[in-house]
């Protein structure tokens, strides 16, 4: 496999799929790439995925998806559900068949252990949190099913911070190889980003603005209320954008003046996970808010629930460099 060769066509099925980042990361690069599946449940982001690259995917659950017969796969993705394991979810961890979102990161166990020809290359992305105490366990598992099944791997707890984009975000990416391959998390081009400031749109709509007493008491430390959000100033960079932006922003808010603050718009959310502002166009049109004077919280989610693009793109690049050694 010479991704980098100009006639050669790079295979990849994309499981918990989402907006496509993966897919982002390879059009990006200018990676030669057939799709050959994508699995979602979401039906907004399956929608989503359809417009960014011209495709007409239906809405498919994993529990019910096997590989296609005969194919060779030279990378899968996948990027299981984290609420589960999130420090700012319910921790209901997720441990092979409880019945939890996250533990459906063991359908793709399941998939590669009904595959008669196995991917070469299997990445997983996830929030660090399946490092902690309470949920390593289920890590260990993870990684020892696919040593059984004759995968070497790796994995690091990766910064978007580190890569460009001014965002707080880590996540743990595991890399697995059918073959025992020199990728290093070393080689990855890691740069600083750029302000924030670069991101930001100059002029939004009032409706970002907050208004929320409970919401401002809490950025001034004068707070009785039960707003339980963390509410951060932002500055250089944002903190982790999540599903729940709308309401609850864990990003941080961006400083308008003195005593007045507003939320990260879309755009600003689109353009923190690495997605461009054609992307963003894009998915506007089928996902703006049904009046003028209200957010997007469908928007807010789908980037929330991506993965940083810029991050995945140095991933696929090390794998380039490794399969032409």
């Amino acid at each position: 496999m010479k991704i980098g060769r100009c006639d050669f066509l790079l295979k990849v099925i994309e499981l918990f799929g989402g907006i496509g980042a993966f897919t982002n990361a390879l059009h990006r690069l200018n990676i030669n790439h057939e799709i050959v599946d994508y699995v979602e449940s979401d039906k907004n982001a399956v929608a989503a995925y359809n417009v960014l690259y011209n495709q007409s995917f239906k809405p498919c659950r994993v529990e019910h998806y096997n590989l296609p017969k005969g194919k060779k796969i030279d990378i899968l993705m996948h990027g299981s559900p984290c609420q589960d394991f999130s420090r700012a979810g319910n921790r209901a961890g997720g441990k092979r068949g409880s019945g939890t979102r996250s533990s459906l990161l063991f359908e793709t166990i399941r998939i590669l252990e009904e595959s008669n020809i196995k991917p070469t290359w299997v990445i997983w992305e996830n929030v660090k949190a399946v490092l902690d105490k309470n949920f390593k366990n289920t890590f260990d598992i993870y990684l020892s099913e696919m040593e059984s099944l004759g995968y070497y791997s790796k994995y690091k707890v990766l910064n978007a911070y580190d890569f460009g984009i001014p965002q707080k975000r880590e996540r743990i990416f595991v890399i697995s190889c059918l073959y025992k391959k020199d990728f290093s998390f070393e080689n990855l081009c890691k740069f600083k980003p750029p302000s924030i400031r670069k991101f930001l749109e100059t002029c939004v709509h009032e409706k970002y603005i907050v208004s929320q007493k409970s919401i401002l008491s809490k950025i001034n430390g004068t707070s009785t209320s039960s707003f339980k959000g963390r509410a951060r100033i932002i500055d250089d960079f944002c903190y982790t954008i999540l599903t729940n932006q709308v309401t609850i922003p864990n990003a941080g808010f961006v400083r308008v003046s003195d005593g007045k603050y507003r939320y990260l718009t879309e755009k600003e959310c689109c353009r923190l996970m690495g997605f461009s502002n054609r992307d963003y166009a894009l998915l506007y049109k089928i996902f703006k808010p049904r009046k003028e004077h209200l957010k997007s919280s469908i928007l807010y989610k789908l980037f929330g629930n991506s993965i940083v693009v810029n991050i995945l793109m140095e991933i696929v690049k090390e794998i380039e460099r490794v399969e032409k050694l």
